[in-house]
């Protein structure tokens, strides 16, 4: 028999904490899904880099914006804003990414979330 699992992100299985932000992670049907909330001033080479071992963010996103805007700049210097509303694919080349303004980020990651931060 198939059971219905019900979660929320208000008790993840997992959360990974930087400075100025954090990672929720919840398990569920197969899928991996992850919240990431970052307040203003987080950057994710000043703030996940130095624990993830690299320069820039390798992993691949799929997501969604819920609230605030952040920049994404790929290494050939293309550079997007990610603002609520917005469903976003990030390839898995090098990139860094950065909150835009005074209003915290929080995104969902419904790819990449098992790697992110790792």
């Amino acid at each position: 028999m198939i059971e219905v699992i019900l979660k929320r992100f208000e008790n993840p299985d997992e959360t990974r904490v930087f400075e100025k932000g954090r990672f929720d992670v919840v398990r569920l049907g197969g899928l991996t899904i992850g919240r990431a909330q970052y307040e203003p001033g987080w950057r994710w080479s000043t703030h996940v880099g130095p624990q993830a071992g690299t320069e820039l963010c390798e992993v691949e996103h799929v997501g969604m914006v819920i609230s605030g805007r952040a920049a994404v700049a790929m290494r050939d210097g293309r550079q997007f804003e990610l603002a609520a509303g917005s469903l976003f694919y990030i390839p898995p080349d090098p990139h860094d990414s950065w909150v835009i303004g005074d209003e915290p980020y929080v995104s969902l990651h419904f790819h990449g979330a098992g790697d992110y931060t790792r």
